[in-house]
């Protein structure tokens, strides 16, 4: 392991449940590459103060995620259209102390669609009305799906986050979709782990399954898809693809599949 220094780059992430994934992902690869980095967890109740010290320290990167990714936008200096088409940040850069904003959520969805083929006729329901909601909405719109419908536990929220996206909205899920996408805590580590995001009929009439929570992969909708036959795409391969569009900002280092393969899986060892 090398020896940090005055000299080390820092890197943080700001969560309300911070985990190791992003933690272990980074500080593999610096190893692995031979970099002077450092990266570290945070958790705050001052999003403002957390925001400032990334200037005022000089910490070259921050990962954003829930609750966070919008708090973060009025006390950065830039925003990427990425970031600002859905008021959310995954991502912030710091350039001598001057903080631009982006959204790699999007970009990592986008690739993973294409990536895998994922038809674009293919009618999709996606569950969720949150930041990352608002990044899987974009990304398949930029991807080029016309046939997205949204649906939300709160029908008042739901609809109108549906309309801002230009989706069509379904006060509760249902079955008749090819492709369902889950972007709600509901199989997330924690209080929702053992709840299932679709209806038991919905998995089995679709062609697809999406689970964007990425810790555990496993998620129950995962495991139903799986024992169903249906092919399924995870929250890790989310993760591993935004934080590697991260990696590269940060650094400006780009990375191959197989060394972001190598780190996702190693984020998930312990």
């Amino acid at each position: 392991m090398s020896i940090l220094s005055k000299d080390t780059t820092l890197c943080i992430s700001l969560a309300g449940r911070p985990s190791n994934l992003g933690t272990r992902f980074h500080n593999a690869l610096y190893e692995e590459l031979g970099l002077d980095f450092v990266y570290k967890a945070f958790t705050t109740d001052d999003v403002e103060g957390a925001i400032r010290g990334v200037r005022a320290l000089g910490i070259r990167g921050c990962s954003v995620s829930m609750p966070f990714k919008s708090a973060v936008l009025p006390f950065v200096d830039v925003i990427e259209d990425s970031a600002a088409a859905i008021d959310a940040a995954n991502t912030i850069v710091n350039d001598g102390g001057s903080l631009t904003a982006a959204n790699t959520d999007v970009e990592a969805v986008e690739e993973l669609l294409t990536r895998n083929a994922v038809p674009r006729n293919s009618r999709v329901l996606i569950r969720g009305s949150g930041s990352m909601a608002a990044a899987v909405l974009a990304a398949f719109r930029s991807a080029g799906f016309p046939d997205v419908t949204l649906t939300a536990r709160n029908a008042v929220t739901g609809s109108a986050f549906a309309d801002r996206f230009g989706a069509a909205f379904l006060p509760a899920p249902e079955a008749g979709f090819d492709l369902l996408v889950n972007v709600t805590p509901l199989g997330m580590a924690g209080p929702d782990a053992a709840e299932l995001a679709f209806p038991e009929a919905a998995i089995r009439a679709a062609t697809r399954v999406f689970d964007v929570v990425a810790l555990p992969v496993e998620t129950p909708l995962v495991v139903a898809a799986r024992a169903a036959g249906v092919p399924v795409l995870t929250g890790a391969e989310v993760h591993a693809l935004q934080a590697a569009r991260q990696f590269e900002r940060y650094t400006g280092v780009a990375l191959t599949r197989d060394q972001v393969d190598r780190a996702s899986a190693f984020s998930r060892s312990e």
